[in-house]
């Protein structure tokens, strides 16, 4: 596994998603603390391509070698691509969560949603609450 980071450039999730904001588009995925918590991911069952995912719904399931957890959407918009190395190679969520083991990638329907999102000193003091 990969060592405990939390990128500056991100926006993040009190589920512990995290977003990289590509313009109109952005990209989700798990925190470091999601995939530690998981533990060893075995399996990714990712939305469609084209499917619409909503702000704080389930948008898919990671499944582990202790749990299955669904994926929080932390902002709202169509899904444009999935990440199938991810669902070929689900183990590279823990090895590189912020890079290739990003989930999909969103057109936002809503991007002030992202405003409701916390930078990376608010989800540090959010996760040391924990």
């Amino acid at each position: 596994m990969a060592d405990e980071t939390y990128p500056e450039d991100l926006r993040y999730h009190q589920e512990h998603d995290w977003v990289r904001v590509d313009g109109e588009e952005a990209v989700f995925g798990i925190t470091w603390y999601a995939q530690d918590a998981l533990g060893e991911v075995v399996f990714f069952d990712p939305p469609e391509v084209g499917s619409a995912v909503v702000r704080d719904e389930s948008y898919g399931e990671l499944e582990s070698v202790k749990a299955v957890s669904d994926i929080i959407a932390p902002a709202s918009g169509e899904v444009v691509a999935v990440n199938t190395g991810v669902v070929d190679t689900p183990e590279v969520v823990n090895t590189d969560s912020y890079g290739d083991g990003w989930l999909i990638r969103v057109r936002l329907t809503d991007p002030s949603e992202l405003d409701g999102l916390m930078d990376v000193a608010a989800y540090r003091t959010y996760i040391a609450g924990i």
